[in-house]
């Protein structure tokens, strides 16, 4: 009930305002989200991957239904992988993008928009010597990012997906996308979904996580395992194991300021460790998911609100 409240929360704009206008609330958020501009970016990914960790960006926002707002989005893309390659850091780390900033959800041509958008990215990401993963949001927009994707690999055959395990259709989704050279992230899910569509107990979604890995580990491709779940991480190095993957041939990845101990102690043991580091000024939708995926998060936030009245 608490998760679901929580992201309700997350598109309420009065709850939104309420909360981006608590002095306390930007302080808070530091712990999830890197800062809110480039440079704040680029400061965290050069301390992370100092300490041998890898990074995957999100320029926060979405659900973008203004075309200026869509191309902004794009252009800050364009901006932060420049930034990046000037720094040298593009060995290190990549961006992640949800269609939805940058014209998915718009009226008409939406999904054409954003695929254009997307190809722009790409051909900055390509340039700058680096990659690009699409995120997943909600089911309703599954099918259309899913078919973006298949655009977009005829000519950046690297771009990654993002596949989450509440979905009773992501078994299926694996194993169309288990092929030679593709990356597949593969996440719980952090949306409100019904039950039409999603598993919405945590056992279901936790066994239908393992049943989808053990068909990423199976393939051909590139599994990289989001989750911060140790019993998860466990189940995924012995499937590496099983199906005599070495190290390099996959990869884990967790969110920024969550389990940075077991981020650090992942990478030292010769494990890929990737960080999703968020970042700009769109960070109230992004920490009402991360607040109900984790009651431990929650704790957090509400004992730094008490600790700073």
């Amino acid at each position: 009930m608490l998760r679901r409240v929580l992201l309700a929360a997350s598109r309420s704009e009065k709850m939104k305002n309420a909360i981006e206008t608590w002095p306390v609330s930007r302080s808070v958020v530091r712990r999830f989200v890197a800062g809110t501009s480039v440079d704040d970016a680029i400061r965290v990914t050069r301390l992370l991957t100092n300490d041998g960790l890898l990074v995957t960006l999100d320029h926060l926002g979405e659900d973008t239904l203004d075309r200026q707002q869509a191309d902004a989005t794009r252009d800050a893309y364009l901006v932060l992988l420049q930034r990046l390659a000037e720094a040298g850091l593009t060995e290190g780390a990549e961006v992640s993008l949800k269609l939805s900033a940058i014209g998915q959800a718009l009226p008409g041509d939406g999904e054409k928009i954003a695929c254009e958008n997307a190809y722009k990215i790409c051909e900055a990401a390509r340039a700058a010597g680096t990659t690009v993963t699409l995120d997943m949001e909600d089911h309703t927009t599954t099918d259309s990012t899913l078919a973006i994707l298949r655009e977009l690999r005829r000519d950046f055959p690297w771009v990654g997906a993002v596949l989450q395990a509440y979905l009773k259709r992501t078994e299926a989704d694996c194993r169309d996308l288990a092929y030679e050279g593709s990356r597949v992230r593969l996440c719980k899910g952090a949306y409100a979904e019904p039950a039409s569509v999603a598993y919405q107990d945590e056992h279901e979604v936790d066994r239908s996580y393992v049943r989808c890995l053990k068909i990423l580990m199976g393939g051909r491709g590139y599994p990289m395992v989001a989750t911060h779940d140790p019993r998860l991480i466990e189940i995924a190095g012995a499937l590496a194991v099983q199906f005599g993957r070495d190290q390099g041939t996959y990869e884990y990845q967790m969110l920024y300021g969550v389990r940075t101990e077991a981020q650090r102690r992942l990478a030292g043991a010769g494990e890929r460790m990737r960080v999703y580091v968020p970042y700009g000024q769109q960070w109230y939708g992004y920490l009402m998911r991360r607040l109900a995926e984790r009651p431990a998060n929650l704790a957090f936030f509400l004992r730094s609100l008490a600790s700073r009245r």
